[in-house]
């Protein structure tokens, strides 16, 4: 969970797109660089902060893909069990 609210993310974006420093914007927030970087990208980019929100249309079906990768996995494991076990009868 994050300790920052969605609306001081926007505040510190809203900072940077008006020309503000970064430096200052870092030293007076307390805030790491790469924060900074990732919150204006993610801002700018889709008005959204959260990772979902922010992900490209191949990580989408990537992630499908490996949920569903495991979900045959879980049953291929299954039917291989069950075979086990009818072929003990």
């Amino acid at each position: 969970m994050s300790q920052y609210t969605d609306e001081f993310k926007k505040q510190i974006v809203n900072l940077y797109n008006n020309e503000k420093a970064p430096s200052e914007i870092i030293e007076e927030y307390k805030i790491a660089r790469s924060t900074l970087h990732k919150w204006v990208k993610d801002y700018n980019g889709i008005q959204s902060f959260k990772t979902r929100d922010n992900r490209s249309t191949e990580e989408i079906e990537l992630l499908s893909l490996k949920k569903e990768l495991n979900q045959l996995r879980m049953e291929n494991d299954i039917l291989k069990q069950a075979a086990l076990i009818m072929g003990r009868r």
